[in-house]
């Protein structure tokens, strides 16, 4: 993705791991030569939780697909505050990459790790060719776009006609079933995945520990409703 940060794994490297990280399972239904050429020119790269994978302005070589952990898109005003645009999980793509690397534009979105991920890098030129040359592959990421404009049209929707109070409780819930019960994350953080105040998300979980659905720890918080 051109950040110098990731971690790159050498081929035969690539090739072992590969085969442990079972990729068909992850991406099911490409035909078998697809897989064989993901395997030969891609490149695994292993994150950090909090690093970036995208900046705005850079240059785009290569999408990615979420081999494990979750990465957030998301934009920034002049003052910093976050507009969250969606997640990705382990088997999907950032479709956004694609249009880009696709149309030779720079990113316009910042994207980071929220967990320790590893991600397959696929570069460029062999996106351009199995668009033609896979039907399977075609249908992925056609797919890709759909879901992640399907998520932006919630996140739009959540904004406008949902309660903070209910988009919080969602949020929590989701957060969860990912990472479990116990959710290391600040206010901040769920405020700027909610795009909304920091301010607001605390007085938000207080009335919840009130209702005994959450314990409110120093940088976690638990998820205790049954």
């Amino acid at each position: 993705m051109g950040i110098t940060s990731l971690k790159s794994e050498h081929p035969n490297q690539l090739r072992d791991n590969m085969d442990n990280i079972n990729i068909k399972h992850l991406f099911p239904n490409l035909e078998e030569g697809l897989y064989t050429e993901m395997v030969k020119h891609g490149t695994i790269k292993h994150v950090k939780a909090g690093e970036a994978l995208l900046r705005v302005g850079q240059t785009i070589r290569s999408t990615m697909l979420i081999i494990d952990g979750i990465v957030k898109l998301y934009r920034e005003d002049a003052e910093g505050k976050e507009f969250s645009i969606y997640h990705l999980d382990a088997g999907q793509a950032c479709s956004l990459s694609m249009v880009c690397a696709a149309k030779h534009e720079t990113s316009e979105v910042l994207a980071k790790a929220l967990t320790d991920t590893t991600i397959l890098a696929i570069p460029l030129e062999f996106m351009d060719q199995w668009m033609s040359k896979y039907k399977s592959w075609y249908e992925f990421v056609i797919t890709s776009y759909r879901n992640r404009f399907e998520e932006l049209l919630k996140t739009i929707d959540a904004i406008a006609f949902s309660k903070m109070d209910e988009r919080l409780e969602n949020y929590l819930k989701k957060q969860v079933n990912k990472l479990g019960a116990n959710l290391k994350m600040t206010h901040q953080d769920i405020a700027n995945d909610l795009n909304s105040s920091r301010e607001v998300i605390s007085r938000l979980l207080k009335k919840m520990e009130a209702k005994n659905w959450v314990v409110i720890h120093r940088n976690s918080i638990e998820w205790i409703k049954n």
